[in-house]
């Protein structure tokens, strides 16, 4: 393999880092995680890829699947394990250990198993979205999100208006799920995932965060997901 496709794959998630930041802080990887790395150049990882690049790689396996397998398969076994009963699902976080076990288990196409703790696969799903290489509600629509985020119609408008497949994995159920959380703590730790705030003044990330809460919410109690039905 010629190095300098190692050097492009490099140069590309060094890019990421830089706007990202490290994604486990300062603890080491351990060997299963080195190893797989080291594959991640001839297997691209569905973390941290655009939306439109995990359904090309799930092309093969899941041909007709409209969503990405991961997301769907996540918010599967969050439903099996009874996380939409669990008071705290998707706030509380699952062990980091096991989050990240389960992580290298996924990008392997692999089926959980023995799995116990719905926060788990939660924290897993919501990490997905968040390192989506472009978020969610891309960024062009960052501002009419911050500006609409007290008007249903609006807040409403603005998904219609998201590409097909950005607009079909915001939708899904599993996003919108009645849990023991209510409306407002659901919109506060998933609008960290769907939204990014470009700034760097403290000020506007800061009086930005409570309208990305509230474009959330609005969403939660007005978007009518009922065309989602058996869409996979």
């Amino acid at each position: 393999v010629a190095i300098s496709t190692y050097a492009k794959y490099c140069y590309h998630k060094l890019q990421k880092a830089a706007l990202t930041g490290a994604k486990k802080g300062l603890k080491k990887p351990n060997v299963e995680e080195i190893r797989h790395a080291k594959n991640a150049v001839f297997s691209p990882s569905m973390f941290g890829s655009a939306l439109q690049e995990v359904m090309s790689m799930q092309k093969e396996r899941y041909p007709d699947r409209q969503l990405p397998w991961v997301q769907t398969r996540l918010s599967e076994e969050v439903l099996a394990l009874n996380g939409d009963q669990t008071e705290g699902i998707f706030r509380v976080p699952g062990d980091i250990d096991e989050v990240n076990a389960l992580k290298l288990q996924v990008d392997q196409w692999k089926v959980p198993t023995g799995l116990e703790d719905p926060h788990v696969p939660a924290s897993l799903l919501k990490l997905w979205y968040r390192e989506l290489e472009e978020p969610l509600i891309p960024h062009e629509f960052y501002e009419q999100c911050i500006a609409h985020y007290e008007s249903p119609e609006a807040a409403v408008a603005v998904v219609h208006a998201l590409p097909r497949i950005n607009r079909l994995v915001f939708v899904q159920p599993a996003n919108v799920a009645i849990t023991k959380m209510d409306v407002s703590n659901l919109a506060m730790v998933m609008a960290p995932n769907c939204l990014r705030c470009r700034s760097d003044d403290p000020r506007v990330i800061f009086e930005n965060t409570r309208k990305e809460m509230s474009f959330l919410r609005v969403l939660i109690q007005h978007l009518d997901t009922s065309f989602m039905e058996g869409v996979l």
